[in-house]
């Protein structure tokens, strides 16, 4: 049994127990004979492997994988390789008459069935057994099948063309897939997570199952996105008229601002509800970023100057934040830092055509060049066209010790809870950090009378001070 550290006063003995009272983190075992005092997760480590010892038991992993419907009435998809004989019944297409292809030239008519029941050059055949008259499967498989795969046929697209195929042959370059896959990271909506999610690791490890993988996960890393919702907080749908169209965003603002505008709407993982006038603010941003590109030089100043040197600090401090919240999909906080940057530039726009200046720009316009596609490449090829394309330049590094923050706000718990924040200077020792938390008067009135039995520092974050 488990149960919650708080209530192990109340926790009643032998036949007292009207049921299992189930906790999750942070629970210990009791009345459990030797697991009495385990913690939640070691706790069911330590019974399945006493289980498994025994022999009464083990471990098992059960995927929720249910019996699916592949046919769909619709032409998109992938043809089913069968075709239909009065004489021999349902018969397979041999497999050197595979691929099934698809038609480029059927019409599609309000009959709500798939148009290739209507094209007689593809739904007319013979049969493969006896040679007489036969009809070909018209249903289509879900796109599913493809969407589970698709990413092993991206190594190698072009693999064997030309060429006859056996039914030995590998339906891709192993010794490609092998070095290139499993996919590094991957990305999906949270709709997916209990459809497509499951099939795109099934099929994985039913090609490893049968030998054309040498891996059976698909993917190293999953990210899952959020959902973006309607003006009214609820899912975007016809029925409830809040559904947003892209392309008239797109048309009146650009692609870049209506992509950007995704990506600052909040936590990536988290989603959130879809603000028109929130936009205009990416706009303005990006007229900002245009103006500032074009600014005529008014000073020529060196790094010495004062200014200088709180642009080249500011350059740092944003590529090392933008780099860290890219690499960790927070891209409204790396937006968000750019836009800081941004207002930083502005109020020093009298440096203008200044060497420190232009590389401030040229450090600007790399690091919204992934959010920003369009409009980085048109800037800069008028700001430095004889290096070719924006997309092709290296990432702008940061100097770590340009990058270091002046002050840091620091917060101090007493038993976990929050009871003061104060600015200390970044990379202050653990033992200069804990003295100055210890002797702050908010502090202080917490620890009369008190016994600190524990002092927990985490450098340039936090100071947990435990006590009795």
């Amino acid at each position: 049994m488990v149960v919650s550290k708080e209530k192990l006063d109340f926790v009643p003995h032998g036949d007292e127990l009207a049921e299992p009272i189930l906790q999750k983190e942070d629970s210990v075992m009791v009345n459990s004979s030797g697991f009495d005092g385990l913690v939640w997760p070691n706790s069911f480590n330590r019974v399945a492997d006493h289980m498994q010892k025994e022999g009464f038991g083990e471990r098992q992993v059960n995927y929720r994988l249910r019996d699916w419907l592949i046919s769909r009435q619709r032409m998109w998809g992938t043809p089913i390789p069968v075709v239909y004989c009065e004489s021999c019944g349902m018969q397979p297409v041999p497999y050197n008459e595979l691929p099934v292809l698809l038609p480029d030239d059927a019409e599609f008519k309000p009959t709500g069935e798939s148009p290739l029941k209507y094209h007689n050059g593809f739904l007319k055949t013979s049969c493969p057994n006896c040679g007489g008259n036969a009809e070909r499967e018209t249903d289509t498989m879900d796109t599913f099948i493809c969407s589970s795969w698709y990413y092993y046929a991206y190594v190698s697209p072009y693999w064997k063309k030309g060429g006859k195929l056996v039914r030995d042959d590998f339906p891709w370059d192993v010794e490609k897939i092998n070095s290139l896959c499993p996919v590094d990271q991957y990305t999906g909506g949270i709709e997916h997570a209990t459809m497509h999610l499951l099939y795109f690791r099934f099929f994985t490890k039913v090609l490893a199952d049968l030998s054309l993988l040498n891996f059976r996960e698909p993917t190293k890393r999953l990210f899952n996105q959020g959902m973006i919702l309607g003006e009214d907080h609820e899912k975007m749908s016809k029925s409830r008229g809040n559904v947003v169209n892209p392309d008239l965003l797109v048309k009146e603002y650009g692609a870049d601002t209506v992509r950007a505008y995704l990506m600052f709407l909040g936590p990536w993982d988290a989603g959130a509800a879809w603000n028109s006038q929130g936009i205009e603010g990416l706009a303005r941003f990006f007229k900002t970023v245009w103006t500032l590109c074009s600014l005529e030089g008014k000073n020529s100043s060196n790094f010495s100057n004062e200014i200088d040197e709180k642009l080249l600090k500011s350059l740092h401090q944003t590529i090392k934040k933008v780099t860290n919240e890219l690499q960790n999909f927070r891209f409204n906080t790396a937006i968000a830092s750019l836009m800081a940057f941004r207002n930083v530039l502005k109020a020093e726009g009298e440096t203008a055509g200044s060497e420190i200046w232009n590389e401030c720009l040229e450090g600007m316009l790399l690091m919204l060049a992934p959010i920003a596609p369009h409009i980085t490449e048109e800037l800069w090829q008028k700001f430095k066209p004889e290096s070719g394309s924006i997309h092709t330049q290296s990432w702008p590094a940061f100097d770590e010790e340009l990058a270091a923050e002046d002050l840091i706000t620091l917060v101090v718990q007493v038993n976990g809870k929050v009871r003061d924040r104060f600015e200390i200077a970044a990379g202050t020792s653990k033992e200069e950090t804990e003295k100055t938390a210890l002797s702050s008067p908010k502090v202080q009135s917490y620890l009369e009378g008190k016994k600190v039995r524990k002092v927990i520092v985490v450098p340039e974050r936090l100071v947990n001070i435990v006590i009795d």
